[in-house]
């Protein structure tokens, strides 16, 4: 029996639990609230893709020879090698049987469908992806055959990472919400609610959370709290997440309320703990940021006086009572970035809560979950790694970041190298010029193999009208810097902002061409431009020459149905643009025409063929400022002394060794210059707390030596600071 049940509804991610629940967790531990977690996402697939599962699937399946599609034909003719291999298949997805990756990849054992016609144009990648990676591959595309039966046949709403996800995307109204909501369960949902019964009956709670982060799981969260209405009208239920935070902040239908007894809105630290002293004593009627039902009225309660939480107060996020060791990893694409947000088990958290830059203008920056920026302090941040590698023995983390810091990010660098922690992790960032050469070298030192980043629009005009602070030439550099340094490259790209020209379309597909082709991106993803409530071009429409249908609001209201004043189609390049990217992802096709992709007419791009590589070329000034950072990340060198002679004269020379995980370096100095350099690189070192600037070492230098510029310049110096000698 717990105080509190915890609940992520189907389906979010299928390799590693959606962090909201075990952040409330972590923060319920701090007030000594008993809680219990559930990701009933993961535990309806587990149900779903079994041996018994499938059984029941194939046998309720409105499938029929004569009407399904060749597809479905042959994956219900094959339904027994489908049952027979399920369970052995998910085994080995969670890492349990990696043997059976030989089997998989003799192209003997998996049932393929339509989902593997793609590898006659793939078989290039096999030979980069080791077997492991190639058997995921196999057996991702052999689950999805799978998926596309269930939609077909089965439920045209089931998806991996979505549910019903069209009901919650623009719902203005609930009623179809509501319809939908009042028809006979589906297969899926008697799965559902198979499981969430056992779950109340055995837990007994006071209070059921839901979170919901995505219009993909509002059905599956409305479903399982009618379901607890109906069985458990004593038990009080409340909706979170990233949802209603930006979807229902305009609520006003009350037939939300026969499902959900309150609904919080932004950090649910405080609205949590609030509703359960509520729950626990009915006279208290404080609240903060919850909408709930008086009179038969929808009405939003904030009259507590107490601030929310602190970012160092709200605890590490806790991730027990979730099943870790039965996430699936899969790989949907042969792209090692790709594959990141779909294979292996991530812990998660974030640097900060908010965005520092908090200015673009598709987004959401007049929501407190953009606009109110606070960072974690980064002995804070590690304290919390190390807690989550004990409780999960995992040491992978994803920073899900709306942007991590720059400074932060170098901080945490250091802070777990100087604990010697061996971690891996990636981010969201933003592509700013703050990613130097040498913090990209620090950040990969430290563990980091990833970053993913907005460059949306390729274009300069758009990237000022979305105030995105960036130019298309510092995206190139720092996404070098990145590459070069060992850590992949992400984009977010983006097509159809309002005013974006036809010319402009096609000039951003062509820098991001050249972008990939160079190899400074690894992966990425087009999106077009939705237009949403709480951002400036929902709020201000009119400069951004966007004209909103405007709709009754009584349920969600976030996504906003517009006509750009340009009257450009932007629907139409959506296939084109995806076809192109898939291939540049893949490492071929940069030598078609752009023309090639679409099945209509564009215009010839004004970008010169070589924009990306000139970009690239500039060289970076030399100049280091006085109150810049030096630090030294190598080992201690091993000296060896000689003699120089020349023209009968002689100095004391000495040649410094330097052994790196990799390689050898050798530079050679006059031997008083070795000594010094021997003696400061100590002081430099990763290990101390404290690093001195370029004029501390300057003065320091020149104390003995002259000219401390001429000597940092030189090539032995700089030899160094090709790799392990950085200035921040």
């Amino acid at each position: 029996m717990k105080d509190i049940l915890l609940i992520t509804p189907p389906f979010t991610q299928l390799n590693t639990p959606y962090p909201a629940t075990a952040y409330l967790k972590g923060f319920l531990n701090t007030k000594s609230i008993d809680s219990f977690q559930m990701d009933l996402g993961i535990e309806v697939i587990l149900e779903l893709f079994s041996r018994n599962g499938l059984e029941n699937l194939f046998k309720t399946s409105n499938f029929r020879f004569d009407s399904s599609s060749e597809n479905s034909q042959r994956i219900f003719s094959l339904h027994e090698d489908y049952i027979n291999t399920i369970d052995a298949s998910i085994a080995f997805l969670q890492g349990k049987t990696p043997s059976l990756a030989r089997q998989i990849c003799s192209r003997n054992f998996l049932p393929e469908a339509s989902r593997f016609d793609q590898l006659d144009d793939m078989e290039w990648a096999f030979g980069s992806m080791g077997m492991q990676d190639k058997a995921k591959h196999f057996t991702t595309l052999y689950i999805e055959d799978l998926s596309d039966f269930i939609v077909e046949n089965v439920d045209e709403n089931f998806g991996f990472s979505r549910y019903a996800e069209r009901l919650g995307r623009s719902a203005n109204s609930f009623d179809e919400l509501y319809a939908k909501l009042t028809a006979k369960p589906t297969f899926i949902d008697h799965i559902t609610l198979k499981i969430l019964k056992n779950r109340v009956e055995d837990i007994q709670p006071k209070l059921v959370l839901i979170s919901v982060p995505f219009p993909g799981n509002l059905y599956s969260a409305f479903r399982s709290a009618k379901w607890i209405k109906e069985n458990y009208p004593e038990i009080k239920i409340a909706m979170g997440g990233g949802f209603p935070n930006t979807e229902l902040r305009d609520l006003k239908d009350e037939r939300v309320f026969d499902f959900f007894d309150f609904i919080t809105l932004d950090d649910g630290e405080l609205p949590v703990e609030l509703l359960f002293e509520n729950v626990n004593n009915l006279s208290l009627n404080e609240f903060k940021r919850t909408f709930l039902l008086e009179d038969n009225l929808v009405i939003y309660k904030n009259n507590s006086q107490r601030k929310d939480y602190k970012q160092s107060e709200v605890g590490t996020p806790d991730y027990s009572d979730l099943l870790l060791d039965k996430y699936i990893s899969v790989i949907e694409i042969a792209n090692p970035m790709h594959s990141l947000w779909s294979d292996g088990r991530w812990n998660k958290l974030t640097m900060a809560h908010g965005c520092y830059w908090g200015k673009c203008t598709f987004c959401d920056i007049s929501l407190d979950y953009i606009k109110l920026y606070e960072p974690i302090a980064a002995k804070i941040l590690v304290d919390r790694m190390e807690e989550l590698i004990f409780q999960t023995g995992e040491n992978g983390f994803h920073f899900v970041d709306e942007a991590a810091p720059p400074a932060l990010m170098r901080e945490v660098a250091l802070e777990i190298l100087r604990r010697k922690l061996i971690v891996t992790w990636w981010t969201n960032i933003r592509f700013e010029k703050s990613f130097t050469r040498d913090l990209c070298i620090l950040l990969k030192e430290s563990g980091c193999i990833a970053v993913s980043g907005g460059l949306e629009v390729a274009s300069d005009r758009l990237l000022e009208l979305i105030k995105k602070g960036v130019t298309v030439e510092q995206v190139a550099q720092v996404t070098r810097n990145f590459t070069e340094s060992g850590i992949m490259v992400h984009a977010y790209l983006m097509y159809g902002y309002p005013t974006q020209t036809v010319q402009e379309t096609i000039d951003s597909l062509e820098m991001v061409r050249q972008m990939f082709e160079v190899g400074v991106l690894q992966s990425g993803f087009w999106h077009q431009f939705a237009m949403t409530a709480h951002s400036p071009v929902g709020m201000f429409p009119e400069e951004f020459g966007v004209i909103p249908q405007v709709n009754e609001i009584t349920f969600a209201h976030n996504d906003i149905d517009f006509k750009d004043k340009t009257g450009i189609n932007h629907d139409k390049f959506s296939f084109g643009l995806k076809k192109s990217l898939f291939n540049y992802m893949h490492g071929i096709c940069f030598e078609y025409d752009l023309q090639d992709w679409f099945d209509f007419k564009i215009p010839r791009t004004k970008i010169e063929a070589d924009f990306i590589v000139s970009c690239l070329e500039k060289e970076d000034s030399l100049a280091v400022k006085p109150t810049a950072k030096i630090l030294w990340i190598g080992g201690k060198p091993i000296l060896e002394h000689f003699i120089k002679s020349k023209k009968g004269n002689s100095w004391e020379m000495a040649k410094m060794i330097f052994h790196d995980k990799t390689e050898v370096i050798e530079i050679v100095l006059e031997k008083d210059r070795a000594f010094w350099l021997m003696n400061t690189l100590e002081k430099i070192s990763i290990n101390n707390s404290s690093m001195l600037t370029f004029s501390q070492l300057k003065q320091d230098f020149e104390q003995d030596f002259d000219d401390f510029e001429l000597f940092w310049f030189s090539k032995p110096i700089q030899k160094l600071s090709e790799k392990n000698l950085l200035v921040f």
